[in-house]
């Protein structure tokens, strides 16, 4: 594999088995690349009454404010456990980021790759959805599919 012409890499993680397994993998060729390393993570948040802090249900800044920072406090070990992974492989650049989209998981993963102009996303078979049975999660076939950039299935 080349991968001298990695210069950023994304690691998408859900805090499941195989997007851990992925940030080793990830990890493994920022090192070999000497790349910079991204892991992010992405939080599906529909924007309605259930996230509503007043009693019309109309959605405010400081609502969703309060829910990223929610997610943000919940997904800290997870980002934690990386980062010492990171640093104890040579002391890896590392980013870590949390986003909400109200979207589609999928797309908010491609279009924060294409933003910050990654090389190359690595991210688990499977996710924390639980189906054993298929091959491919909906999440990684998606990336595969609309990715712009290289990217690295890690079952």
């Amino acid at each position: 594999m080349v991968t001298s012409k990695f210069s950023k890499i994304l690691v998408a993680v859900d805090g499941s088995q195989s997007s851990m397994d992925a940030v080793d993998y990830a990890i493994s060729i920022t090192k070999k690349a000497s790349a910079f390393l991204i892991a992010l993570h992405v939080m599906y948040s529909p924007a309605g009454y259930a996230y509503s802090d007043n009693m019309l249900g109309f959605v405010t800044p400081s609502s969703i404010e309060d829910l990223l920072e929610k997610c943000k406090q919940e997904f800290q070990p997870w980002f934690d456990k990386i980062k010492e992974k990171a640093y104890n492989n040579n002391k890896i650049q590392l980013k870590t980021d949390l986003i909400l989209t109200p979207t589609s998981i999928v797309g908010a993963i491609i279009q924060y790759a294409e933003d910050e102009k990654v090389d190359l996303v690595v991210i688990g078979s499977r996710g924390r959805s639980g189906i054993k049975k298929m091959l491919l999660g909906s999440v990684a076939a998606g990336v595969v599919t609309y990715a712009d950039c290289a990217v690295i299935v890690v079952k």
